[in-house]
């Protein structure tokens, strides 16, 4: 391959051997023969009959979309209990390591997505075409079932929030008003989605900046009392402590189990990044573009935040562990509280709330998506790939909101102690499902390899990343509930939360794999797939754009 050809290559266009005349045309593979993965997904891609999602979705809504999902509940509640185990040291460093993972492991996500961002493109689609059948089935149910219980999850953290003003309505009626809207925009049109998500996301990014504002006039003494925090609780009650024994030891235990805490904020978005590939105008240009910029965001966001709690918010206080109600759990509400500045804690639980609320929508989208990617696939029944004439498959979205009915749970049991049952569930299905989503990129680079293909895009920590990725979240993975085996610890539901994750995912593999035991382990590298579908994400790629003047310059920024 020439230079000019792996120059035109980055620009997202295919080199020599790559045109649209080598592609498949409608519903046949042009005329040559074709392997047994070819054939099995020219048959499902191509079956238009049900329709086919719609590109809806803006660069600027796919990089909101993600920091969304992302910028909820886990960062605002959350992060108190991780302040309270580890301490403000040991969450900044663990926060720092998950960035650099994340990086890791999206790097790799969407160089495989940025190749082909079809519709109903997962990485569990990817998985099904890279890898195996098997992969595919397995990683496609575990998106579908625990990106859906994340609903429940967030309607359930948006209960807890709304018990911080007092009130007599019960829980059940805020709960039903959440999910009716949830449900309702995820029916609507995917540009209206885009778009809701987009001011909601806003909404969030404005309050984290007034935050970290906040917390740095507060650092010099400007608040109302004009007490100058500084690293005061770094110093009292200390950077970072023991947890369960005490000692060295117990600063190691605390270190890893700070680590294990701050994995669910992180959790599941970049996947969300994936799946707006397949709605997302010009994705092979938008796509690397949106990651990027959710990187930047992840670093100014999530470790400035953490160090910024770490400054105004003591470790030891009560209120991040005793299970208050709503924001009064929230390192920022209580750092306010200290201050002594009115109004504002109840600003920021009303945007806490709508965080909840916005981080519900965004999975209820990726989790109906799922599924429809596994239609898509043909590894679930055909009518949840029907959309309709909007390119909603609204078949996939009413079966997956059926998980939203667990949010009522939240009425019979306390709130956090549901809460602390999603957490740990989902925390070991989004560890699982990053070390199948690095395994799913060595197959495809392997594939490119074998067939003489460069991708649209690379960087420059690849491969690398992925095998340091690889290894990292396995190992987390394995640990995610290793606190249950301390004596003064022990609890079966927490056992069961914590780990029941990593056997439902092998039963759903090999189970599938005892089904088609004629299929290979992992499809053949020079029989890979990499043709089908193409077309049409050339195709999606439009001119760009040249904005000038002022109005342009705004709108770089926005976007």
């Amino acid at each position: 391959m020439s230079s000019k050809d792996v120059h035109d290559t980055e620009k997202g266009i295919e080199p020599v051997g790559h045109e649209p005349d080598d592609l498949p045309r409608k519903h046949s593979l042009v005329g040559r023969k074709s392997s047994m993965t070819e054939s099995v997904i020219a048959a499902e891609l191509l079956d238009t009959r049900y329709g086919i999602t719609q590109r809806g979705l803006k660069s600027r809504h796919a990089q909101m979309i993600a920091l969304g999902g992302t910028i909820g509940t886990g960062l605002f509640v959350g992060s108190g209990q991780t302040l309270a185990v580890g301490g403000p040291a040991f969450i900044l460093v663990s926060y720092l390591i998950m960035t650099f993972l994340v990086y890791c492991v999206v790097t790799a996500m969407i160089e495989v997505a940025t190749y082909m961002p079809i519709h109903g493109g997962t990485m569990s689609y990817y998985g099904y075409r890279y890898v195996s059948r098997s992969m595919g089935f397995a990683l496609g149910y575990l998106y579908w079932y625990a990106l859906g219980i994340l609903v429940p999850y967030e309607v359930t953290a948006a209960g807890l929030v709304i018990d911080y003003w007092h009130n007599d309505v019960n829980i059940a009626v805020w709960i039903t008003i959440m999910l009716v809207v949830i449900v309702a925009l995820n029916f609507l049109p995917v540009r209206y989605y885009g778009e809701t998500e987009f001011w909601f996301a806003g909404t969030k990014v404005i309050l984290m900046v007034g935050l970290l504002i906040l917390a740095f006039i507060l650092f010099w003494g400007g608040g109302p009392s004009h007490d100058r925090l500084g690293f005061r609780y770094w110093k009292d009650p200390g950077a970072a402590f023991p947890y369960i024994v005490k000692g060295d030891t117990g600063r190691f235990v605390s270190f890893w189990e700070t680590l294990v805490l701050s994995v669910f904020p992180f959790t599941f978005a970049p996947e969300l990044l994936v799946v707006t590939g397949g709605e997302m105008e010009s994705p092979r240009r938008n796509l690397p573009i949106a990651a990027k910029r959710y990187f930047y965001r992840l670093v100014i966001f999530y470790c400035l935040s953490v160090l910024a709690i770490g400054v105004i918010c003591p470790s030891n206080d009560e209120r991040l562990t005793n299970g208050g109600a709503g924001a009064g759990s929230s390192p920022f509400v209580v750092a306010i509280a200290n201050a002594g500045i009115p109004v504002l804690p109840s600003i920021v639980n009303a945007v806490i709330l709508i965080s909840a609320w916005s981080s519900g929508n965004s999975f209820l989208y990726i989790s109906s998506r799922a599924l429809y990617s596994l239609a898509v696939q043909g590894s679930a029944p055909r009518i949840f790939k029907r959309c309709n004439k909007w390119g909603v498959p609204y078949m996939a979205v009413a079966c997956s909101a059926l998980f939203s009915g667990l949010a009522y749970l939240n009425v019979a049991s306390s709130g956090s102690k549901v809460f602390n049952w999603f957490v740990n569930l989902t925390n070991t299905w989004g560890l699982t499902s990053w070390v199948c989503c690095t395994i799913i990129f060595f197959r495809f680079r392997k594939a490119c390899r074998a067939q003489g293909i460069v991708s649209p895009y690379r960087n420059w920590i690849q491969p690398y990343g992925a095998w340091i990725a690889l290894v990292m979240f396995t190992l987390l993975c394995l640990i995610n509930g290793f606190t249950v085996f301390f004596p003064s610890k022990w609890s079966a539901s927490s056992f069961l939360t914590d780990y029941i994750g990593i056997p439902i995912f092998f039963v759903m593999y090999f189970g599938h794999r005892i089904v088609f035991w004629r299929d290979k382990w992992a499809w053949d590298p020079a029989e890979v797939d990499m043709k089908t579908g193409l077309q049409e994400v050339i195709d999606a790629e439009t001119p760009i754009k040249v904005r000038k003047g002022f109005v342009g310059a705004l709108l770089r920024i926005v976007e």
